[in-house]
């Protein structure tokens, strides 16, 4: 039997039915395989990449070629989520023709379905000329990483009045722009609650409460593989990096006391 992989138009019919939407990220081949056996709705490749694959400190530095590197990974490592790639710092930025262009290269060259980018009002207007061109977009408001020098630092987003009425506003520019979801980052629940409410479209919390159609996790996160820091906002569901450790230690142990490779691992 043929497995049919998610669409959109799945993504919007898990909102109208009243369950919540499932999204980790992925990087590679392998934990795509794993994510995608699970069961997973939609699988973000996302350019936090650059804080827990490559060691950067923010993810600024992410660039294109990355971007569709991993996404073309994820995508043969995947048969049935939904696979959206984010655009990175500089690819939608400077003008429309180069978000056209680098939203197009993740779909025609990573293989992506869709593509998420950060911003409301400022980004409405790119938003909706990557629709226009049927390339699925995800929206991002609250705490966007990409700017992070803006707001001073990873900070919750949205407690004061003004900051509020202002993602209120954004959610609802992203939603007019053509995008068929939005990531809540960072920003109160109740806050989180009211976008939910006032859009048609899928919300997918990280950081931002229950009452949002789904949510999203970063896989190192939840696995215990990422040491460089913990949010409050991460729940971590199984700790592999210990076993990874033993591992590792019983093999180096083997190897310089002689008893790896043994008659079993040689060949004759």
């Amino acid at each position: 039997m043929t497995i049919k992989r998610k669409t959109v138009l799945d993504i919007l019919q898990l909102k109208k039915s009243g369950e919540k939407i499932t999204v980790l990220t992925s990087y590679d081949y392998p934990f795509a395989r794993l994510v995608d056996a699970a069961g997973i709705d939609i699988i973000l490749v996302g350019d936090s990449v650059g804080s827990v694959v490559s060691g950067y400190d923010t993810t600024l530095p992410v660039t294109m070629d990355e971007m569709i590197y991993h996404t073309k990974a994820v995508v043969r490592g995947s048969e049935q989520a939904l696979i959206v790639a984010d655009m990175p710092f500089l690819s939608y930025q400077i003008d429309q023709r180069d978000a056209r262009l680098n939203a197009g290269r993740l779909i025609k060259e990573g293989g992506a379905q869709a593509v998420k980018l950060e911003g409301g009002i400022n980004v409405a207007a790119t938003i909706r000329t990557i629709v226009d061109m049927d390339i699925p977009v995800m929206g991002h408001i609250g705490l966007t990483p990409q700017s992070i020098h803006r707001m001073g630092g990873y900070k919750v987003q949205g407690r004061e009045e003004a900051q509020a009425c202002q993602l209120l506003a954004d959610a609802r520019a992203v939603e007019e722009a053509g995008a068929f979801a939005m990531v809540l980052e960072g920003i109160p629940a109740g806050l989180a609650a009211q976008v939910t409410a006032s859009v048609a479209i899928p919300t997918i919390g990280i950081g931002a409460g229950i009452d949002c159609d789904g949510q999203v996790l970063v896989i190192h996160d939840i696995l215990g593989l990422c040491e460089k820091y913990a949010p409050k906002f991460v729940k971590k569901y199984a700790d592999v990096s210990g076993i990874i450790k033993d591992g590792i230690g019983e093999y180096i142990h083997e190897v310089k006391s002689g008893l790896f490779p043994s008659d079993e691992q040689s060949f004759k």
